[in-house]
């Protein structure tokens, strides 16, 4: 039997490597290769905790000069909602921001206000590929509205930049899983697979244990989530089902095919407090 590991990390892999100054620099220079002068101590992560994700991070932002870059991480499930995400995420950064500059947004005086830049991470497998995703596209029929965002998707290349790397890291995680389940093997194997390749290699090599315990916690995770709604998929079905039965006994009562007391035997399922109900309902119609 695989070990299965539980714990309470709350993390991911993709904002633990990168809150690690110098692979954001190598990210930066990644996203930016004309700036060679961009050094470590120019870089300030400003990333917002505990927002937008299921209790697992994977949102990054972080300032470096004059911009302020956000990138999301869409993993393998594709969905426009993320520019909607970005749009209040970048909203809120904004403001903590300014707070943190003590800037007065009510003076005369203009405020300094950094540029965005915004980048949507893909890891996933999808045929339609989308150079930019854009609020207005998507939500406006392109029309040119007062507000408007758009971010660059980052799919992933034949590159070996820290991020092509990352991706790369993620796809072989994704097939290990795919292979041994949510198990450690799956976690060790992938490791290995990465170190071997030359991906992330330096990361791995002297974070395995804290990379080990994150994949695993992140296991646990997504096992909590799935048995979450599947919960509710299942209570929305006992919803249905009741409502759908309160219905067929309120027009039965109506057509005068039963009485009250007589539902029971017809639907069976229906408890006490149910027939009260629908005799409430019943009479208000009546």
């Amino acid at each position: 039997m695989q070990e299965k590991v539980k714990g309470n990390v709350k993390d991911s892999i993709f904002c633990n490597l990168f809150r690690i100054k110098k692979y954001l620099l190598q990210l930066y220079q990644a996203l930016h290769p004309e700036d060679a002068g961009m050094t470590e101590a120019g870089l300030e992560n400003v990333t917002i905790n505990h927002v937008f994700t299921n209790g697992i991070y994977n949102d990054l932002c972080f300032t470096a000069g004059g911009r302020l870059i956000l990138m999301l991480e869409a993993q393998s499930t594709w969905s426009v909602n993320v520019i909607i995400r970005m749009f209040i995420y970048l909203a809120q950064t904004y403001h903590e921001y300014f707070k943190g500059n003590s800037t007065n947004l009510y003076g005369s005086k203009k405020a300094v206000m950094p540029e965005p830049e915004l980048y949507v991470v893909y890891t996933g497998d999808r045929k339609k590929r989308q150079e930019y995703i854009s609020l207005s596209e998507e939500y406006f029929g392109g029309k040119n509205t007062n507000i408007e965002l758009k971010a660059k998707v980052i799919y992933g290349s034949k590159g070996n930049d820290i991020l092509e790397q990352y991706i790369k890291f993620t796809k072989v995680y994704n097939g290990q899983v795919k292979e041994h389940g949510r198990t450690k093997k799956a976690v060790i194997e992938t490791i290995r697979i990465c170190k071997n390749e030359n991906l992330l290699k330096e990361y791995l090599e002297s974070r395995e244990k804290e990379v080990i315990g994150i994949m695993m916690a992140l296991f646990d995770q997504e096992e909590v989530f799935d048995t979450y709604v599947k919960s509710e998929v299942k209570e929305a079905e006992k919803r249905t089902r009741k409502e759908t039965a309160i219905e067929t006994a309120v027009k039965f009562l109506k057509a005068g095919k039963c009485s009250v007391d007589e539902i029971r035997d017809i639907i069976p399922e229906l408890k006490d407090d149910d027939i009260t109900e629908i005799e409430k309902e019943f009479m208000q119609q009546v």
